[in-house]
């Protein structure tokens, strides 16, 4: 059943004050949207349960890409073609760069947008990965002030989070100190493009005379939230990366991580998958080490 438009309300404050304000006075009643890619499949199908929407495309302040000596934020409404032309992201943030060119096809990343696709709490989204390997963290403000919240914290369960109804994601800050790292990224899907993830892996490290100094790792579809595979890390630093590891490290990485079946995918290829990837990851970074 498809949805009529007449028994939804668009409202454009225009400015983040604006939008604050009607989210604190009726915080449980506004739904915000910014490029709506994921709200239209909703609102089409005639299932977007929400009747009062509150535009964020035109607040300015919300926009911005901005470069400072120890990080970058980016604004919530930043566009994934934003991110992929953008010069810092693409050199420092490959990753980033690459996850919003998987974002479905150039009109999807012309509309869609980084702060929407962590609100939208999909285990599966391509870009969350990237942030949790470089350590992201959210502004989030209100009427009430601004808190910042380390990425990695944000997600509470599948499409739960630590937003409150009368909040918004103002900005995503990446620090800037991962250069000379080793990047790492997969997308394991249908096909090559326009397909949501069985599985996806971001990663990245530094390895000096043989022996890992530090490793990040985060995996898409593999558990009700984004995941950074912390317990695998832990073993992975200090080590000397050989073939023996390998056993381990997926024991390892099956322990933390929670596959289901699902119309995509099943369980079992998700977990051998998953395993495959880090594995694959280890051997360019043993790679990396070699040639330098």
């Amino acid at each position: 059943m498809r949805a009529d438009p007449t028994d939804y309300k668009l409202v454009s404050p225009g400015s983040l004050q604006g939008v604050l304000s009607l989210l604190s006075a009726e915080p449980k009643r506004w739904l915000p949207i910014a490029g709506g890619t994921d709200v239209m499949v909703l609102y089409s199908a005639g299932k977007l349960p929400n009747r009062n929407l509150v535009n964020l495309w035109n607040v300015p302040e919300l926009r911005q890409l901005e470069v400072f000596p120890d990080r970058i934020r980016i604004g919530a409404t930043c566009t994934y073609s934003s991110l992929r032309n953008h010069a810092i992201v693409s050199r420092e943030f490959p990753l980033l760069a690459t996850a919003a060119s998987w974002t479905g096809g150039i009109a999807n990343q012309n509309r869609g947008t980084l702060g929407g696709n962590i609100a939208n709490a999909s285990p599966a989204a391509d870009s969350l990965p990237a942030l949790l390997v470089y350590d992201a963290e959210l502004t989030l403000v209100s009427l009430r002030g601004e808190r910042r919240v380390p990425y990695r914290e944000f997600h509470t369960g599948y499409k739960k989070t630590v937003l409150a109804p009368d909040e918004l994601i103002r900005d995503i800050s990446l620090p800037r100190r991962f250069s000379g790292y080793v990047t790492y990224t997969r997308k394991v899907g249908a096909r090559n493009a326009q397909a949501i993830s069985k599985v996806c892996l971001a990663a990245l490290g530094r390895i000096a005379n043989g022996v890992i100094q530090d490793v990040h790792l985060a995996l898409g579809s593999v558990a009700p939230i984004p995941l950074r595979l912390t317990e695998t890390e832990q073993l992975l630093i200090a080590k000397k990366i050989h073939s023996s590891l390998f056993g381990t490290v997926r024991r390892t990485l099956i322990q933390e991580i929670r596959p289901i079946d699902d119309i995509r995918s099943t369980a079992r290829y998700r977990t051998a998958v998953a395993g495959n990837l880090v594995v694959e990851f280890l051997g360019k970074l043993t790679a990396e080490s070699a040639r330098s």
